[in-house]
């Protein structure tokens, strides 16, 4: 399974978290082999609670393991502060994002960790962040914690 095999299903958690009435960012976490471990989708606004970003989400999924050094996190946008933060904490070594135009997150700072960064910049994302955060930016601020 390819880096876009792998985004389209993160794009499928965005999509269907942007019909639950949430932010529209998905992720997924496989094996370096292409199994899917885990998958989730921002739900901050679905559940009234500020620490289920997609990543988070897509983790959490993937239940306990005993170790992370060989999976890859696929995500629909450049992960927050906090996601790259659950990266570096249980060591996944790669992350696949699919666009970082609309926010550029802490990837630079996973890369100057060891982590291999693949940005794909893929209009999908672009075009379903762009929409996004035009519509709500009330909502976009808010997940991003800007007044």
């Amino acid at each position: 399974m390819d880096a876009r095999d792998m985004l389209a299903v993160a794009v499928e958690e965005a999509r269907a978290g942007l019909a639950e009435g949430g932010i529209p960012i998905g992720a997924a976490l496989f094996t370096s082999d292409g199994t899917l471990l885990g998958r989730g989708r921002n739900r901050r606004v679905q559940d009234g609670d500020a620490s289920t970003h997609a990543e988070t989400a897509a983790f959490r999924n993937a239940g306990r393991r005993k170790g992370y050094r060989d999976t890859i996190m696929v995500t629909t946008l450049s992960p927050c502060w906090y996601c790259s933060g659950l990266v570096r904490q249980f060591g996944i070594p790669r992350v696949v994002i699919g666009e970082a135009r609309t926010f550029h997150g802490g990837h630079d700072w996973l890369a100057e960790h060891g982590v291999g960064i693949t940005v794909l910049d893929d209009t999908a994302c672009v075009e379903l962040m762009g929409d996004f955060t035009a519509a709500h930016p009330e909502l976009w601020f808010e997940d991003i914690g800007r007044d």
